[in-house]
């Protein structure tokens, strides 16, 4: 009985430590929409590293709610298990460290406001480029990324700059959009003009 109830703590300790893992990366996915905080999206949006740990605990807990008897069935579960637990680690922290959030191609700062930043970036993982334009405001973990918008090759993306104080365009080849930053840095809608 004491063993029964050993292996029932310990299942819940693994599904406790799955629930903390997807717990951990909700603020980070959320914080990757227009408007959230650029540093809690830089630590915790790794739904590869997070969510895979918490299937992979998931799995663990599933398998210790299990109760081996033989030496042989004890033997085997561990073979199948171990090599992927492994690999799910590598690869989840390959991804970590590699990841990333894209090539930056550009950072143009405000003229009139040095905290507001525009920034190009690279984001594929392609020889064909995928330009990702935003504006970063504030500093530190008060900053926040406000999205432009992305553009791939098709696009035909030529450049995105300040065209005045509190005004960017983003110029492609068949359309220029003309943004408004108020003063908190968030983004009024576009002027489409097409070519």
């Amino acid at each position: 009985m004491a063993a029964a109830a050993w292996h029932r703590r310990i299942e819940w300790w693994f599904r406790g430590a799955a629930l903390v893992a997807f717990l951990t990366y909700l603020p980070g996915y959320q914080a990757s929409h227009s408007g959230g905080l650029v540093e809690v999206e830089r630590w915790l949006n790794h739904p590869v590293l997070l969510l895979g740990a918490a299937v992979v605990l998931l799995v663990v807990s599933m398998v210790v709610q299990f109760e081996f008897r033989t030496r042989w069935a004890q033997l085997g579960c561990a073979a199948v298990l171990s090599p992927l637990i492994v690999a799910a680690a590598a690869i989840g922290g390959l991804m970590f460290l590699f990841g990333g959030d894209g090539r930056l191609v550009d950072r143009k700062p405000d003229p009139s406001r040095p905290d507001h930043v525009l920034t190009i970036t690279d984001v594929a993982f392609s020889i064909d480029p995928i330009y990702r334009v935003e504006l970063l405001t504030g500093s530190g973990w008060t900053a926040r990324h406000w999205d432009l918008g992305t553009w791939n090759e098709g696009d035909g993306f030529r450049k995105a700059e300040w065209s005045g104080p509190d005004r960017i365009t983003v110029t492609a080849e068949h359309e220029t959009r003309v943004y408004t930053v108020s003063g908190d840095g968030r983004l009024g809608e576009p002027e489409v003009t097409r070519r």
